[in-house]
């Protein structure tokens, strides 16, 4: 039985993003979009609980990681805000004890085209590979996930990202709310989403979880090209690192908390 769920929630696939304005604190357009980002986690969190989880872990996961209205999630929900400064960055929290992970809000990854605000981590990389894969933040964490023995039962996001993670776990719930059209995004009505991400929950909470691991290889060859020379110096200076060339540096190990902390220390 799935009873406690992990859910990491990010706004760059939240319905509607188009912009960069529209996921920053300090601008004008942010307000209706951390609103909408918060009636998704909080639609997550219903559905999740109308499917049978008992328990249910918020963690905020975008930028200042205080994006998530608590006052509009279920009253049993607890939620993490802020950063605890750990490798487990957008993951913190997590832990052997839970029955299953929600990533909410997910977009495609650094040099994707399913969304105008591609990104891995952050934008100062052209692209972060691992297996010669280009890597988004969802299969970074679903790896951290998969380290943990914790199954992924959902996801919801870009087009393009939910498309990727159902070749990877085809049995667990995906929900595209947008897709992209170079600097655009197309996306479906916001309370649209929100009745199929709550939906969606009530599906996965009642998936069977030995179907829904995501693969964890045996071994890691991890390759970040930074846009900034000097930012790969910098990081190629890691213990195990090295320059591939003057943007690219390679770290390579089987063991994934060694890739999380290269990550945690030079992305």
């Amino acid at each position: 039985m799935i009873r406690k769920i992990f859910m990491s929630s990010d706004i760059e696939g939240t319905c509607g993003i188009a912009h960069w304005d529209e996921t920053e604190k300090n601008k004008a357009d942010y307000p209706a979009f951390s609103t909408q980002m918060s009636r998704e986690v909080a639609a997550a969190c219903e559905g999740a609980l109308q499917g049978g989880a008992e328990d249910i872990f918020v963690r905020d996961s975008h930028d200042s990681a205080r994006n998530i209205q608590p006052g509009l999630l279920p009253e049993c929900v607890k939620i993490f805000r802020g950063w605890g400064r750990d490798p487990y960055s957008m993951m913190s929290g997590i832990n052997e004890s839970f029955d299953g992970v929600i990533f909410t809000g997910y977009h495609s990854a650094a040099s994707w085209d399913g969304n105008p605000l591609s990104h891995t981590m952050n934008t100062q990389n052209n692209y972060v590979k691992v297996n010669g894969e280009y890597c988004s933040e969802l299969m970074m964490n679903s790896l951290t996930a998969a380290m943990f023995g914790v199954p992924v039962l959902m996801v919801t996001g870009d087009q393009m990202l939910c498309e990727w993670f159902h070749e990877q776990v085809p049995e667990a719930v995906t929900v595209p709310v947008s897709y992209g059209i170079g600097n655009g995004s197309v996306s479906i009505h916001p309370d649209k989403a929100v009745k199929l991400i709550r939906e969606g929950a009530e599906k996965a909470a009642k998936l069977n979880k030995a179907e829904c691991m995501f693969p964890m290889p045996e071994y890691f060859t991890v390759e970040v090209n930074y846009k900034l020379h000097h930012k790969a110096r910098s990081a190629s200076w890691y213990p195990g690192a090295h320059l591939e060339n003057s943007t690219t540096v390679v770290y390579e190990s089987d063991s994934w908390m060694d890739v999380l902390t290269f990550f945690h220390y030079c992305l």
